[in-house]
């Protein structure tokens, strides 16, 4: 019997092989999502040990935050672009869930991220959630938060307008297309909270500045960032 179960999995494994997410090759039994070789090459910036980052230095002057990082190097044509496009638009949410908790496993070891009280993804308006399905961001979120014991919310923080895409604006630009697209739904749940906000890739910042800034007007007491990925 045991040896019937294994010749149907070896037969579904040649017809419908598991592959790497980050580079696409086949995927040994012990492997899952993400091959060895790619998660030993993976362009980890270790910025969660330095509070004074790239990321963190990038949004100085601009939003108040107590804590900011992103795990990887986001290089086009790269690994790290794979394994985001296949989270955003293949339906891989299991990547998401995955590389959430290798940053969860990063953000426990470190003190300004030991107070949080709330997990929050940057929401996706209703119209591109209805399109897309899901909200890639809530999957990197769902990853950290069962690391770190901490409990997530998709309701405190609402994308209530839709906006252009932001692949060709400048930054000023950026910011000013962001501008009142957030709202806080019930701003007496957030009141003295330290909220770890959560992205999939920073670009100029300009959307998380949006956000860290509605939360911070709306009550919270500190406001960290957490990102999968930030775009040299």
């Amino acid at each position: 019997m045991l040896q019937v179960k294994q010749w149907c999995s070896d037969l579904i494994g040649l017809l419908f092989p598991n592959l790497c997410n980050a580079c696409g090759v086949k995927l040994y039994r012990s492997e899952h999502l993400i091959c060895t070789k790619c998660r030993y090459d993976l362009p980890f910036t270790d910025y969660h040990q330095h509070t004074e980052n790239r990321v963190a230095k990038q949004l100085w002057g601009r939003v108040p935050l107590h804590a900011a990082m992103a795990m990887l190097y986001f290089r086009k044509g790269a690994k790290v672009q794979n394994l985001v496009h296949n989270l955003k638009y293949n339906g891989r949410t299991d990547v998401g869930v995955l590389l959430g908790n290798m940053l969860g496993e990063r953000l426990k070891t470190v003190n300004h991220y030991q107070d949080i009280d709330l997990v929050i993804p940057v929401p996706l308006h209703r119209r591109k959630y209805k399109t897309r399905g899901y909200n890639q961001s809530t999957f990197i979120a769902e990853g950290i938060a069962a690391q770190m014991g901490i409990d997530i919310s998709e309701k405190h923080l609402i994308r209530s307008t839709s906006t252009e895409s932001q692949t060709k604006k400048s930054r000023y630009n950026r910011y000013e297309n962001m501008k009142d697209v957030f709202q806080v739904s019930t701003p007496e749940d957030i009141i003295g909270k330290h909220l770890l906000l959560v992205d999939d890739v920073i670009t100029t910042g300009a959307t998380l500045e949006a956000c860290a800034n509605e939360l911070l007007n709306s009550g919270a007491a500190k406001v960290s960032i957490a990102a999968l990925a930030f775009a040299e």
